[in-house]
């Protein structure tokens, strides 16, 4: 039986790239590299309007503990130094960097020899230098997660392979075509963390994955001494692949409120995150480039492309031949968490995993009615929340009453709108209140 957690709901999946392996399509025009596309505070600039650079150099460098190093996603020159919008900040200082032809823009990647001997201590600083964060969208910096707080005991690791939003399949073909290296990056991390025990937790709508990842494993196991690894098979439900709801699935543990997974002696890492590890551990490669998934109703040839950071979304769109109709909408991210867009002027970042292209008749809201009070919000929350109640508590303003009733423990997934009945926007009232408070 596969493994689950309670609430969620079941949206269509609408994989239409599933099956699409993982092309790269182009050079982009031109690169606009924010400072800021992770948690913490912004890397600051190391290059000037007019500097010549190459692929994979650095220009912008971490400022802080919590903060991550920028790099150069293609050769060229340095053309502007400005505030450019972004897709999930306000607009953020940005590198413009344009190709000025005849350089070389692939990176050159150097095999490191002794990867596999390096110590905890030179892992962390090369995944730190080379920009890592984590892929699935929170983009928090890999290497603080990898550095637990004294006291801290951590026992666990999972790769979060659950990828549980509609539409995206970027993380599902990784594993499916790229099955060793997540393993080799895996290992990466049991050794930075001393952990024996790890776990791949992936959807059973994604048996591709589980069986690459399965005959990958058998094939590799000299390259995990002493780690017990075991692909757990989930079941498919929206919103799976969260943190919270991914550890209580597989290891029957519940972080608390407010706490994290390191707080029940875990830490979980998204699928891509692992991979970049991987190549910059084993080839120096810094974070420059990532798989992302292209698609929606609109889009004339819906594919998995690995892309370079700061390519403009417009770009991306004309390369895959243009719309078959209209967007009426563009969502960076799946259409369950993502963030809409005002501007296909925004450029792809590190925690980028989708692009979704709707159509007018895809994002027709059916008209709001009364609430019946059925209680299908509270049997879907995934946090055993009442939507409704911290709904009516925010529309009179009872912003402490919300509180204590754990409006802040609301990740916005969105799963209570989706199975409203009578359509009443919950997650707005959810993210009212939480600004608010």
């Amino acid at each position: 039986m596969a493994y689950t957690f309670y609430g969620g709901a079941h949206p269509s999946g609408n994989k239409l790239t599933y099956d699409r392996p993982v092309k790269k399509v182009f050079i982009p025009k031109k690169a606009v590299i924010p400072l800021s596309q992770h948690t913490g505070s912004p890397a600051d600039p190391v290059v000037a309007v007019g500097d010549s650079v190459t692929v994979g150099a650095l220009v912008g460098k971490s400022t802080g503990f919590i903060s991550s190093n920028v790099h150069a996603s293609i050769s060229g020159k340095v053309t502007r130094i400005f505030y450019s919008p972004t897709p999930n900040l306000p607009r953020v200082l940005s590198v413009v960097i344009e190709p000025q032809g005849g350089e070389d823009q692939e990176f050159k990647a150097a095999r490191r020899p002794d990867a596999g001997s390096l110590s905890k201590d030179e892992l962390l600083a090369i995944i730190r230098d080379a920009g890592i964060v984590g892929l699935g969208g929170a983009a928090f910096p890999a290497h603080v997660k990898l550095s637990p707080p004294k006291g801290k005991i951590i026992d666990s690791v999972i790769l979060n392979g659950a990828e549980c939003e509609p539409y995206l399949t970027c993380d599902h073909r990784l594993m499916v075509e790229k099955p060793k290296e997540i393993l080799r990056g895996l290992a990466l991390i049991t050794r930075i963390l001393g952990v024996k025990d790890a776990y791949i937790g992936i959807e059973d709508n994604k048996l591709a994955a589980v069986y690459a990842l399965g005959q990958a494993l058998k094939s590799m196991s000299g390259e995990l001494p002493g780690v017990n690894v075991k692909i757990v098979t989930l079941k498919t439900k929206y919103p799976q692949g969260a943190e919270k709801q991914l550890i209580r699935s597989i290891l029957r543990r519940t972080v608390p409120a407010g706490g994290l997974p390191m707080d029940v002696g875990c830490i979980v890492h998204n699928i891509g995150t692992v991979f970049a590890i991987y190549e910059a551990v084993y080839f120096s490669k810094p974070l420059i480039e990532r798989v992302i998934t292209v698609t929606g109703s609109c889009v004339r040839e819906p594919a998995n492309i690995t892309v370079r950071i700061g390519t403009l979304i417009r770009d991306i769109a004309d390369t895959l031949g243009g719309f078959a109709k209209e967007p009426k909408k563009v969502v960076v991210g799946g259409p369950m968490m993502g963030i809409a867009q005002y501007t296909m002027d925004v450029p792809v970042t590190k925690g980028t995993s989708g692009i979704v292209f709707l159509s007018q008749e895809d994002i027709v809201r059916p008209k709001e009615s009364v609430c019946i009070r059925c209680g299908k919000c509270i049997e879907t929350c995934p946090m055993g929340l009442s939507p409704t109640t911290l709904m009516n508590h925010v529309k009179k303003e009872q912003f402490s009453e919300a509180k204590a009733l754990g409006i802040v423990n609301c990740f916005e997934c969105g799963a209570c709108v989706y199975d409203c009945p009578a359509k009443i926007p919950l997650l707005d009232y959810m993210k009212y209140g939480k600004a608010k408070i």
